[in-house]
């Protein structure tokens, strides 16, 4: 296999977690599940896209913070995609910061179910930037 088509089948992967992730996150939020567990799947789903689009880049970081930066400002600043995907990626990291992590946090099903709308979105816009939908 050539370093193309690893790359290629890397990508491909990528997208697949995306994709099994935001169908994890539609099926708990149809369901009355966790919004926390929600917001989990959202924002991996969203992750997981980053690192499909981050497969070309001369990019790499243990850190979700970091993907997130290079994110932001190769792809967003830049032009590649549109502010307010950016400010979809963030809400995502945000929320899902706050609900693992902070005491006594609740979201609502409404902000829930608004970011699982940006994050469909969001896998759709990085899909048709990498060619794959």
């Amino acid at each position: 296999m050539t370093a193309a088509e690893k790359k290629d089948s890397l990508i491909r992967y990528r997208l697949q977690q995306a994709k099994e992730s935001i169908d994890d996150a539609v099926f708990l939020f149809e369901n009355k599940r966790g919004l926390r567990s929600v917001v989990n799947r959202i924002y991996y789903a969203m992750f997981y896209a980053v690192l499909a689009a981050l497969v070309k880049e001369p990019f790499q970081s243990s850190k979700h913070s970091g993907v997130i930066g290079y994110f932001n400002q190769h792809f967003i600043k830049e032009g590649i995609f549109p502010p307010e995907t950016g400010k979809y990626l963030n809400l995502a990291f945000e929320a899902r910061q706050e609900s693992d992590y902070k005491e006594f946090s609740e979201l609502t099903a409404d902000e829930v179910h608004k970011l699982l709308g940006h994050a469909v979105s969001f896998i759709k816009e990085v899909e048709k930037y990498l060619g794959h939908h």
